[in-house]
Formats: C-alpha cells, structure tokens, sequence
C-alpha cells in the first residue's frame, strides 16, 4: 500500500520574521543577519546532502522537484533569497556611507546583483510552492504568504531601482494580501504577524506614491484601495480562487483570539506577534484570578483561600512581568530605528503598549499588596487566644511594621504609575491617583502611630495623627477635581475609595487621638520630656506639690536608698599641694620670712585631700 503523501506547513513570513528579530535585523543589523543566513544554508545543504563535493571536482546538484522535496528544500531556498536580499541591503546601506563615496556606484552595482539573486531563488520557492499547492499538499494560507513574500521583495527591488510606478502596484498588491490575511487569521498571532508586514511596507508605498506626485500621497489605505483589486490577479496567479479557498479553509478550522483590552474606550493596539503571546499567558492567568476572587466570596476557607488569592496574584504578576519585558525591549529596538520606523503606527503603538503594561503591573501589584494588608488585620482581629480572653489593646508586636510595610509598597508603585505618559495624558486619572496616594499616605500616618504608641511616645503619634488629618483633606480635594473616579469604574478596580472609607477613616483617627491623650496623661502627666534631675516623678506628687522641685537625693537618703560615699584605696598616693606663691610687694614687705612650718605626715581619707590646706592655715 502506496503511503500517503506528505502535507506541508511552510510560512515563510512567520520563519523570516523570527530570524529576522532574532538575528539582528531588529537593530538594522544587516552583516550579522547574512551570517546567521550563510550559516543555516550550510548546515542545510549538509542535513540534505546537496552539498558540491571535495576538492577541486565540482558536482552539480540534481534540481529541486515537488516529488524529492523536503521541509529542508523549501527552508533552503527561503534562506538563500534572505541572505542574497540582508546582502543587497548591506552594500547599499556601506554605499550611503561618506567614506565610500568614490565607490558608491560599485556598491549599488553589487546590490543590484545580490537583489536579483533574491528574487531568483523566491521565484523558485515559489514555483515549487505552487506545484505543492496543485497536487493538495500545501494549504491556500501557505501559498499565498510564499507570493506575499516574492512580490515584497519584487516591490521592494523596483523601488531601489527607482522604478516607483511598478514598486508601488507591487506593494499595494502584497499590502492587500496581507490585510485580508489579518481579516481571516486563525489566531490572534497570525493576526498581529499580517498587520506587523503590513506596517512595514505601508511607508514604501507612501514613498512611491509620493515620488509620482499623487495628490494624497499620505493616505496609503487608499492607494492600496485603488491599485489591489485591479492589479492583484495579474501580479498573483489566480488570486481570486485562492482567496475563496483560503476563506473556506479558516471558517472550517476553529479561531482563539485574545479577549479585546480596552484604554479609554479605545482598543489596545497589539502589533507583535511577541506581545501576543505573553498577552495569552496573562490572560489565563487573570482568568484564574478571577475565579479564585468569586470563590473567596463564599464562607469558609479564609486561611486557604487567602493564600490561593496570594498565587493567583503572583502568576499575573509574572504574566506582566514578562509582558513588559518585551515590550521594553521592542520599544528600545524602536527607538534605535527610529529614523526607518518613523512613519509607522507601530513605533508610536509600542510606547502607548509598553506603558498601558507597566500600569497594569502597578494596578496588580497594589492590589496584591491591599489583599495582604487586610489579610493580616483580619486575622490580628479573629485572633483567640487558647486561654480566657484576649486583653484589649493587646496586638502582636510585629503586625504594625508589616503593614506600614505594605503601605510603603503601594504608595512606592503609585509614584511610578504617577509618572507615566498615559496617565498624564488623562486628568480625571491623574486626580484619582493623587487621591490615593492621599488617602494611603493617611493609612500610613494612621498605622505608624500605633508603632510610636506601643512604645509610649505619644507625641510622635498625636503628631502622625495630625499629618494624616491634612492628607485626608487632601484626598477630599483631589476627588472633588473630576465628576467621575476612573480607578472604581476601570478594569481592574484595584483600589476602590468611597465616600464612606474616607469618614470611617476620620472616625478612627478621631477615637486614637482621644486614647492617647489619655495613655500620655496617664504615663507622664502630659510631660513631653523628663524632670531636669533625671527621677520619675511619682503620680501622686502631682495632687500638692506640681511646681515644686523636689529633692530627690535628700529623700533616698532618708529612705535608705541613697548610694555608699566613694572610699579612697589606701595605696592611692595624693600629691601635696604646694601654697601659693606671694604677690612681689608682700616680698619686699617682709624680707626675711619666717621658716615655714614642716607639713603633717600624709593621711588617708578626708585629711590627705586636705591636708596641705590646713597645714597652710595653721
């Protein structure tokens, strides 16, 4: 029995675009790129054994047949016309150069050449392509990417040879090809791939359009309107038939695509087939989130469904995380091509991408650090003790810190979400975040005074009570700057601020402020500092004698308390202190002084620190 012949699933686009981003070409990397070429066309001829023999005996390969062709043979082909075309590109790029300028037109003669090779082995890719397609062993979606591929590089060698009229029906034509791609892709990959080639030569075709002096040169939809369906069959052998069968072909297979992402009410441009799929990662993970959220609204399993919550947010995080990974290093790679990609929508859809990903990330990221904090407060609060009741004020030593911790974190990430283009862009949003930083920094004030307390220093907490006062207000004024709060209403509402979170705030701050008058009071009388002679004064000592400083070495002597006077070692040797010296007039006065007397014997004790004193006296 004959086996089945084999189906292939050859795209040329997906496969340059990869190599492509891969090797260079994302950084304009042409030299590196047609290595990388030269190096999988040699191992391929090795892998098929197409290779011309050893030494000096040349041996001509057999030509490639759709009956000996191979997955190998198609790739073969696909990367001699890239390496011939990155080749083509290298020279005309060293031919711009002002150091070649004696040889430019050599370099552009060169180029020619190495485009016409591209083009020479696409057309063979292409009719070994077709002669698959014939025989049912290569799908509609195949054949027309491998023409949207030969007439792209046709287009694009017309154009550098200054042929505009034909490069800009060449172009139109691949540009509508890649647009009804885009319409009837599979998956959303397929989708962003289409629309990233159609990116790419869009303003090609502005240039052409514009060297032939049309009249709206900027509008290249309606170029590509005006020129496809009228050029299309005559530049794509039946063209028509291959569309219907392509549309047969996608409404039979079942379609994935991603859940479409809304910013203020516009659609989130996703332009690389790299962002699409951390895209799909991110949304499994959200949707994961979601159904651990509805379930933590049914009683029972706090403990447990606290800590899935927890993994659930850290597997969106992640998703983000990577997520802004690739769209950091596409908008970096834009941002050095800037001057190729400075007419395509997708280097000004990057940047916007890029920081609606960073937002995102910041929006998780506080609501995770939300979702801990009232964890934490909730289990202080349902905390039993094993024995009699919990005394009240007592809370764990270790349960404030952490949360002003958290609290940290949250007004750390909404700094960074305050400084993103898109939210400056918006009021209404930038009003709401102003808001919470307030409101959170007035939890911060709230929380950290209760660390100061514990440890009795009042006045540092009254006077974080009186900072969080001034931010409440500040919150109030924010909120009131715009009608409508975007964060309550957005997707996803990761710090929700009512009315009623910010009076019951109030509230507590109020009930605190009132406690530890009272615990200060009590402690100290109200004092802010300690009596000068460095003693406690006892409470009772505040009813008669509140302004009378007391001495207190007096009454521990009395008490039997005061401290044993120092005794000095009998060993220690004072030195004796010699009399003072008499002025000059004494002198003369008395010209024959008396002998002075011979000092006592040295004592101890009080005599020997005195001695020379009363010798002198006496």
């Amino acid at each position: 029995m004959a086996a089945a012949p084999h189906k292939f699933n050859f795209r040329p686009i997906q496969i340059a675009n990869e190599q492509r981003n891969a090797y260079g070409l994302r950084y304009n990397d042409f030299n590196r790129y047609r290595k990388h070429c030269a190096n999988r066309t040699h191992r391929l001829r090795s892998s098929l054994k197409m290779g011309h023999g050893k030494g000096r005996e040349f041996k001509k390969l057999p030509p490639i047949t759709p009956e000996i062709a191979k997955d190998g043979h198609l790739q073969l082909l696909l990367f001699e016309a890239e390496r011939a075309w990155a080749y083509a590109q290298e020279l005309s790029s060293s031919a711009l150069l002002p150091a070649n300028s004696k040889h430019a037109g050599s370099l552009r003669h060169s180029a020619t050449g190495r485009f016409r090779r591209a083009i020479h082995w696409s057309t063979q890719l292409l009719s070994i392509c077709q002669a698959l397609h014939a025989s049912g062993r290569l799908s509609s979606e195949n054949l027309i990417e491998t023409n949207i591929y030969m007439v792209i590089l046709n287009g694009r060698f017309l154009r550098f040879r200054d042929e505009f009229e034909d490069a800009v029906i060449q172009l139109s034509v691949a540009r509508g090809l890649l647009d009804k791609l885009a319409d009837t892709a599979p998956t959303s990959r397929d989708q962003a791939l289409a629309v990233l080639f159609s990116d790419e030569i869009g303003p090609e075709i502005r240039h052409c359009a514009h060297e032939l002096g049309h009249k709206k040169a900027y509008d290249v939809n309606s170029i590509v309107a005006e020129l496809y369906p009228k050029y299309r069959n005559e530049i794509v052998a039946g063209c028509d038939e291959l569309i219907s069968k392509l549309e047969a072909e996608q409404n039979s297979s079942s379609k994935s695509n991603l859940a479409e992402r809304l910013w203020d009410g516009q659609p989130v441009p996703v332009r690389f087939p790299e962002l699409v799929d951390v895209f799909v990662k991110l949304e499994a993970a959200e949707k994961t989130l979601e159904g651990v959220q509805q379930d933590s609204k049914k009683p029972g399993g706090g403990s447990k469904r606290s800590k899935l919550g927890v993994t659930a947010y850290d597997s969106v995080l992640s998703a983000l995380s990577d997520a802004e990974e690739v769209s950091r290093k596409l908008k970096e790679a834009n941002q050095i091509t800037a001057v190729k990609n400075a007419t395509t929508n997708s280097g000004r859809d990057i940047h916007f991408v890029h920081a609606y990903i960073v937002y995102q990330l910041l929006a998780r990221r506080i609501q995770r650090d939300l979702v801990l904090m009232n964890t934490l407060l909730a289990s202080e609060a349902a905390e039993k003790p094993k024995y009699g009741k919990k005394p009240a004020g007592s809370v764990d030593a270790r349960l404030y810190p952490a949360v002003v911790k958290l609290l940290d974190t949250i007004l750390q990430s909404f700094s960074q979400m305050r400084t993103l283009s898109i939210v400056d862009d918006n009021p209404d949003l930038l009003s709401a975040i102003e808001a919470r930083i307030a409101f959170a920094s007035a939890r911060r004030c709230l929380y950290l005074a209760q660390c100061y307390a514990a440890v009795r220093r009042y006045a540092e907490a009254l006077a974080l009570h009186q900072h969080a006062t001034i931010h409440i207000r500040e919150t109030t004024s924010s909120l009131s700057l715009s009608d409508r709060d975007l964060i309550n209403g957005g997707t996803p509402d990761f710090f929700p601020l009512l009315t009623e979170d910010i009076k019951a705030l109030e509230a507590i701050l109020a009930k605190d402020s009132t406690q530890f008058k009272r615990d200060w009071f009590a402690f100290n009388g109200g004092s802010p500092s300690t009596d000068s002679s460095g003693h406690k004064k006892p409470l009772f000592f505040n009813i008669a004698l509140n302004y009378v400083q007391l001495d207190m070495d007096r009454l521990q002597e009395r008490a039997g308390k005061a401290p044993p006077p120092p005794v000095a070692s009998k060993a220690e040797v004072v030195p004796e202190k010699k009399p003072a010296p008499k002025a000059k007039v004494e002198e003369q006065r008395e010209p024959s002084p008396e002998p002075q007397p011979q000092p006592a014997p040295t004592r101890s004790g009080l005599g020997s620190l005195l001695g020379g004193w009363w010798s002198k006296s006496s």
